[in-house]
């Protein structure tokens, strides 16, 4: 599988808000479906959809012991798509650094609209 390729199924799989929450679940360590599935109003079927899509994208793996098939995190692709991020870390720091720069520079943007704040709080 190309890089590319790889990236655009692991971000595929880190879109979805469920799908993130598993993997944060696996942090922690290997859980079974019925343990993943508990925080989430979602029927099992529905979770075993989300554990298919993070294995296809190789974020997790399913082990084996005895009747228990616990799925535990995979490194590999989220390691690959930190360092994507990474290669634009320079461009984030530059555009935080001017912005800053910018506030400092002009007193105006530092002081809040007082009149669009006043006129928030005032009840009809």
């Amino acid at each position: 599988m190309m890089m590319s390729d790889r990236l655009s199924t692991t971000f595929s799989a880190l879109a979805d808000p469920t799908r993130r929450a598993i993997l944060a679940r696996l942090a922690t360590g290997a859980a079974s479906v019925t343990e993943l599935a508990e925080p989430f109003a979602m029927s099992l079927p529905a979770i075993s959809k989300h554990l298919k899509v993070l294995e296809r994208a190789g974020l997790i793996a399913r082990g084996q012991e005895a009747q228990w098939r616990p799925r535990r995190l995979e490194a590999g692709p989220l390691k690959d798509a930190a360092a994507y991020l990474e290669h634009y870390r320079g461009f984030w720091d530059a555009s935080l650094e001017l912005y800053l720069q910018q506030l400092q520079s002009d007193p105006v943007a530092q002081t809040p609209d007082l009149k669009k704040e006043s006129k928030r709080g005032r009840r009809k």
